[in-house]
């Protein structure tokens, strides 16, 4: 992928960053809810619920991660700052290497756990994914805690960015911030 001399992403490729990373918060936020304070014992349709809610919303991922991988690859991004070392430049790559394969990595486990465990997984309450595996019980014994897994390892990263982010705006007082957030006059 070529770097642009451009200090800013394209539009296009910032709208997808923010609506993934919105999307991505909601979808976080009422999965962790469902599964650390509500029980199926205690309020099982309620939970049912929320849960349905979290997998229509996260589902969409799979498609704006595509729109967006393509997208990226297809457009220069901006250079990274000269004042970053060739190590912290590494990171930096490895970091969004890491975000786009849990992007893809948390929607994928979750749509094989819902169905290992003989649940759809639902878009936008518009249509649902075909179901790739019928219910099993030893695949969920594997995806439930892969994909539980994988979202506190993506919650982390997710931290991460945002710190790197902050740091370089008001630490670094560079660019990187205001790529995504701006475009040249």
């Amino acid at each position: 992928m070529e770097q642009s001399q451009s200090p800013y992403y394209t539009r296009t490729a910032q709208w997808l960053h923010w609506i993934m990373a919105i999307i991505f918060i909601v979808a976080y936020a009422i999965g962790f809810y469902s599964g650390n304070f509500l029980s199926y014992e205690v309020d099982g349709s309620f939970k049912g619920s929320v849960i349905t809610l979290h997998k229509n919303i996260a589902t969409v991922i799979i498609f704006l991660v595509i729109i967006r991988i393509f997208w990226r690859y297809t457009h220069p991004v901006p250079k990274l700052p000269d004042s970053m070392s060739p190590m912290m430049k590494s990171f930096a790559h490895m970091g969004h290497l890491a975000l786009y394969f849990m992007l893809l990595a948390l929607p994928i486990t979750g749509c094989l756990f819902s169905w290992s465990a003989g649940h759809p997984a639902p878009v936008l309450y518009l249509f649902e994914i075909p179901r790739l595996v019928e219910a099993n019980d030893d695949l969920l014994y594997i995806v439930k805690p892969l994909h539980i897994y994988l979202s506190w390892a993506a919650g982390l990263l997710l931290i991460g960015h945002i710190l790197a982010a902050l740091k370089h705006h008001f630490i670094d007082k560079d660019n990187v911030l205001r790529s995504m957030t701006r475009q040249g006059k």
